[in-house]
């Protein structure tokens, strides 16, 4: 198949989940014999506008600043965004000048010929209703999160508005979990197009035998844990939904029956002085180390090999990447199993295949519970983690999620 993808990630510009994902899918769907065209955000108009990576055919358009323009006749709503109004007028750009070099250029000068539309969340589905409207081409409308979700029902009309033609107009809507798929039908997306198909990990490259004992104890060593020490690890944005404030307020009850635990929370994000506040306030300071800073894939795979339970409380996560990541590493996770949460497709919670504990993300003590379920004995815990790797192998690999996501296709294409 010849696929086009309008995603607003792709490297080197990757920012989260769905620019891991971008990068990994568009890879092997090249590697499996289709052409794959992407278009991209063109950060500052820094970049190539067009180049080959991997053999995937890249197009980052340069885009205009529209901000002042579309300041005259937006409602008081995208007004009321002040300095971050840039940002939704960038988006926009970039979907005009994307769908309108793919229509022009590609299309209808040089005559090429594509079989299919994959747009990725809001910052992409405009950009492929454009191309759709004018090439009648199957369009597939990839939500990976909503806006209502996103902002713990609250957010942008604008956002939620577009997101909602978006479903309307696609030929097919992806999800990335049965319970994005259920969040969807109750925001009114037309049941019958919805498909869920999980994401991914890779294995090989996510394997514990890749790292040797020397390398974690430096890493622990790194940060002053010693060997009998018990490492929890959270990875994730220092946003709200992503619930790092109410795993540092379990970590008091925690360390009563595990004193020797400590805390290592990774990511950037908003939330940062709130989370330094919080854990002053408790007297953590020596239980809790906070690292804000985005580190590279490798030494994310070093951290995750290093820890002993991998906590990821969040409030809302309609897949959880990470989560996939850890398990791939054989690391028993904690996760929130709340509202919308993929994490909870992920771990199988108890049985002989048991690989992680479901929490309440919203609740500390129970957060607190679900740690010292593991933390109790070390023999479950590898095992839970070996559970979780067998899982993973078997249905979460990218060559699983690739075939299913060109099964999909196929279906609009034929």
């Amino acid at each position: 198949m010849r696929i086009v993808h309008f995603s607003w990630e792709f490297p080197p510009i990757i920012r989260g989940g769905l620019g891991t994902f971008i990068t990994e899918i568009t890879q092997r769907q090249v590697q499996k014999g289709n052409e794959v065209t992407i278009f991209a955000l063109n950060d500052e108009n820094k970049l190539k506008p067009s180049e080959k990576w991997n053999d995937i055919e890249v197009y980052r358009p340069k885009t205009l600043d529209l901000t002042s323009t579309f300041y005259l006749f937006v409602d008081h709503e995208l007004r009321s965004w002040g300095s971050y109004f840039k940002f939704f007028a960038d988006v926009v750009s970039y979907n005009l000048m994307s769908a309108s070099q793919l229509v022009n250029l590609l299309v209808r000068k040089n005559h090429r010929t594509f079989d299919i539309l994959d747009a990725h969340d809001w910052l992409g589905i405009i950009g492929g209703m454009i191309a759709k409207k004018e090439l009648n081409i199957p369009l597939i409308f990839h939500v990976h999160s909503t806006e209502i979700g996103r902002s713990i029902g609250r957010g942008s009309h604008t956002i939620k508005d577009i997101e909602f033609e978006g479903g309307q107009n696609a030929d097919c809507i992806i999800t990335v979990s049965y319970a994005m798929s259920d969040e969807l039908q109750k925001l009114g997306f037309p049941a019958d197009k919805i498909r869920v198909c999980w994401n991914g990990v890779d294995p090989n490259k996510y394997n514990p035998e890749k790292i040797s004992t020397i390398e974690k104890k430096q890493l622990r060593r790194k940060y002053g844990i010693s060997n009998d020490e018990n490492l929890l690890l959270f990875i994730g944005r220092l946003v709200t939904v992503k619930g790092a404030d109410n795993l540092i307020k379990a970590m008091p009850t925690v360390i009563k029956t595990f004193p020797k635990t400590k805390l290592l929370i990774l990511g950037i994000g908003d939330m940062e002085s709130h989370l330094k506040k919080l854990i002053n306030d408790l007297g953590l300071k020596e239980k809790i180390i906070l690292r804000t800073e985005f580190v590279s894939e490798k030494e994310r795979i070093l951290h995750l090999a290093a820890a002993d339970v991998v906590v990821l409380p969040s409030l809302y996560e309609p897949f959880g990447i990470v989560c996939t990541e850890a398990m791939s590493m054989a690391k028993p996770v904690v996760v929130g199993a709340r509202g919308t949460n993929g994490m909870r497709e992920q771990i199988i919670p108890d049985g002989e295949k048991q690989c992680g504990i479901h929490i309440n993300p919203f609740d500390p003590q129970d957060i607190a519970w679900g740690i010292q379920q593991i933390l109790q004995s070390k023999d479950k815990a590898i095992q839970m983690g070996e559970n979780a790797r067998k899982r993973v192998i078997k249905y979460f690999s990218w060559d699983v999620i690739v075939d299913r996501t060109l099964q999909i296709y196929s279906e609009f294409t034929q």
